[in-house]
């Protein structure tokens, strides 16, 4: 007889679920140690919470692990840990990195880091296979994107990346921390491995930074070995919040996806708005590829204000419920411009080139009633 598959809200409260003896907890403890009891005289490695092997560790990583179809995976300190770590396990000193143009600032960064490594890295603009294969050098080692991208919430058709990616031998890493599992899942797609900051939907309560990375085991496995030199481990108590954050993750992003779409869908018709960026918006340049690979837009939105700059701090300071404060991914609605986050190490020139410009503002739509999140830019608006 063939084991029914559990649905994504099952998987993500229980994983696999066990037997539970009488008396036990339903919520788990916090094993809020730095170390363990070790047998003696045994060589297996000990449990230690720098190394990630705490049991608070080990349950988000399986969790994760089953939500993603990975056949494992492991949390880091941060996402930008998550995210350094799994290009180190992938690249070494003379390796070459082709990245898509449109990713997060903080990566930026880092990619500047790799080239006092030895690392090369080059960008392209990621939405044409052509870009990608031109790119692509004798030692090229792996390819890098975000879908959704960050903040313009471009849609990237993974299949004919994955498909290159296979036939030059090259791994695909994709940072897919603005979908969560529920909405897409990059490894039945094609990727190699999948990256998250886990500070924003799968702990979705604005109290936890951490990141994480799922994939096949033997790269988990050298991620986590990475993660004990460069001491990235997560601490017990934000594993424990991120477990509690994972059991209303599929209901949560449901919400973020039906109020995403009906706040797109009313900004779209309002004067005060030069553009609105949303998937679920038959205006968006990948609608189509939205439609057909993800379940759900999410609660991110990007809105350019008429008037620029000037107009954007009015309207941030007349919003009522929206919190201006960065990251995104929380049960409340925040408000960042990314000329000021995300994108400051951009001049306004180069910012403009990459449709953001100044007077662009990045919402992450909370668990608000909608209508009242309605009401706050129409009123907003009218400042």
């Amino acid at each position: 007889m063939t084991r029914r598959r559990l649905g994504l809200s099952t998987r993500a409260i229980h994983g696999e679920p066990q037997p539970r003896a009488d008396w036990s907890p339903v919520a788990p403890p916090i094993y809020q140690s730095s170390t363990f009891v070790n047998p003696i005289g045994s060589d297996a490695e000990p449990l230690y919470t720098r190394y990630g092997n705490n049991p608070n560790q080990v349950a988000i990583a399986r969790r994760l692990a089953l939500l993603e179809g990975a056949e494992a995976a492991v949390f880091t300190a941060s996402g930008m840990g998550a995210v350094a770590l799994a290009h180190l396990a992938m690249l070494r000193p003379g390796d070459h990195l082709v990245a898509s143009e449109w990713i997060y600032g903080g990566v930026h960064r880092l990619y500047q880091e790799f080239t006092r490594l030895g690392i090369a890295v080059d960008y392209v603009n990621p939405t044409q296979s052509r870009n990608w294969k031109r790119a692509i050098r004798k030692t090229t080692r792996a390819i890098f994107l975000e879908t959704p991208t960050n903040p313009l919430l471009r849609v990237i058709d993974l299949e004919p990346i994955s498909a290159l990616c296979k036939a030059e031998g090259l791994a695909l890493l994709v940072d897919s921390t603005f979908a969560s599992p529920v909405n897409f899942r990059p490894l039945e797609h094609g990727a190699d491995l999948v990256i998250h900051s886990a500070t924003k939907y799968l702990n979705g309560h604005s109290d936890v930074i951490a990141g994480a990375v799922a994939g096949a085991e033997p790269v988990v496995e050298e991620v986590r070995k990475l993660m004990q030199v460069w001491g990235q481990a997560l601490d017990p108590m934000a594993a424990w919040l991120i477990d509690r954050g994972l059991r209303t993750l599929a209901v949560r992003v449901e919400r973020h996806n039906a109020t995403g779409q009906k706040v797109a869908e009313w900004c779209s018709g309002q004067q005060a708005f030069a553009a609105v960026h949303y998937p679920g918006l038959p205006s968006h340049p990948d609608h189509a590829v939205a439609t057909r690979v993800l379940a759900g837009c999410g609660g991110m939105l990007g809105l350019e204000l008429k008037g620029g700059a000037r107009s954007a701090e009015r309207f941030l300071r007349a919003l009522r419920i929206a919190v201006h404060a960065p990251s995104l991914g929380g049960v409340e609605t925040l408000v960042s411009e990314p000329r000021f986050t995300s994108h400051a190490s951009l001049s306004p020139e180069e910012r403009a080139k990459a449709g953001i410009p100044d007077g662009f503002l990045r919402f992450s739509l909370g668990l608000e009633d909608a209508d009242d999140l309605i009401a706050d830019f129409a009123q907003a608006a009218q400042r």
